[in-house]
Parts: C-alpha cells; sequence; structure tokens
C-alpha cells in the first residue's frame, strides 16, 4: 500500500538566530542536525536535536525539527508526539499541522500493512518480522486485533482533524482542494475501521 505523500514540502526550520536562541550548544546542536538531515543521515540528527531539547525545550524549532528527522526516519509514532510538542509551543504554525496529519496517516498504515503492531498497552512497534504478521491462508489478507482497528480508526479521524485544522490556519489556498479531498478519503476510509459499540 503507497504511503500518504506530503502535499506541501515539509519545512526544516533553521535556528540560526541569536535572538530566538541564548544558548550557544543549543545553536550549535541544532546546526549540526540540520548538516545531518540535508545528508540524510536521520538517526544523527534525531540525537542532536534531542539533546538540543534537553538543554532547552522551549524552542519551537528544535520540536518540529525533531519532529521532521522522525518523519524522514519514518518512524511516526515519535513524530507525532514530537508534532504535538511542537503545536504546543506554536499553535498557530500550520505547517506543523499537515505534517502531523501525515504522520498519523502514514502510521495507520502501517499498521493495516502489518509494519507496526500495535501493543496491549496502545503503544507502536516496527513488526520485526514477517513471523508476526498473521494471515488469513484463504485470502493472505491480515487480520488486525480490534486493538489495531481501534488504532487505525483513531489515528484516520484525527489525521482529518489536523488537516481540517491546517485549511483553517494556512494561508497556501491552492492545497486546499487536495486538502479537503483528503479530509474526505480519510474520513471514509476511517469508518471501515470504526470500533463496534458494545451494549
Amino acid at each position: 500500500m503507497k504511503k500518504a505523500l506530503l502535499l506541501v514540502g515539509v519545512l526544516i526550520i533553521s535556528v540560526l538566530t541569536t535572538a530566538c536562541i541564548n544558548n550557544l550548544a543549543v545553536q550549535e546542536l541544532n546546526t549540526k542536525a540540520k548538516n545531518y538531515l540535508d545528508n540524510g543521515d536521520y538517526k544523527n540528527a534525531i540525537e542532536r536535536l534531542k539533546s538540543s531539547i534537553d538543554l532547552d525545550n522551549t524552542i519551537f524549532e528544535s520540536h518540529y525539527n525533531l519532529a521532521v528527522a522522525y518523519t524522514k526516519n519514518e518512524d511516526y509514532a515519535e513524530a507525532i508526539e514530537a508534532y504535538n510538542n511542537a503545536i504546543k509551543l506554536n499553535p498557530d504554525f500550520a505547517d506543523a499541522y499537515y505534517s502531523l496529519a501525515v504522520c498519523e496517516e502514514n502510521l495507520a498504515l502501517d499498521i493495516i500493512s502489518g509494519n507496526v503492531k500495535v501493543n496491549e498497552d496502545n503503544t507502536f512497534e516496527k513488526a520485526s518480522s514477517q513471523e508476526e504478521i498473521v494471515e488469513n491462508s484463504e485470502d493472505k489478507k491480515l487480520i488486525l486485533t480490534d486493538n489495531s482497528k481501534k488504532a487505525v480508526y483513531d489515528l484516520l479521524t484525527k489525521a482529518a482533524e489536523d488537516y481540517k485544522i491546517y485549511i483553517d490556519k494556512t494561508t497556501d489556498t491552492n492545497s486546499a482542494k487536495q486538502v479537503q479531498d483528503k479530509i474526505g478519503e480519510l474520513e471514509k476510509r476511517a469508518q471501515e475501521y470504526k470500533p463496534a459499540v458494545k451494549e
């Protein structure tokens, strides 16, 4: 299954002005992280950005760039957490909602495809082997647990909500129609996984 692609480019925010960062160590870590991101070394970028946040967790750009690094590393659960932390610091930055929605959709697709499993405690874990994927012997289709179905439903529903917030906050009216279509697709697809109401 093809993963959702970004309709707008993922923004990597540089933190270069000393007005934004008074701590030179944080600025140096962010600069190194940007270089790692530019070179495709996402794991080192993640480590630098986590260290930067440990030094000063009030910098929006550090959280956002950490989320971008996790996104590029296809670690969507961690990216979702980092985007949410960035949004807490700057709730008016439209692209954060867009990128968050993309990650929520991609994590749902990873669960559907069996690349990620939902643990009993509702945490996510990459499937370590094909043996972990339970298949129906008749049609070779992945059988999702009720817990996994609920996670997929919740993620797709949340992605649609975050795309709506993006539309409300963005000044890019050109992408609004495409994003509106995406919202309709997600809402329809979410219904396939809607948990049954227990009586």
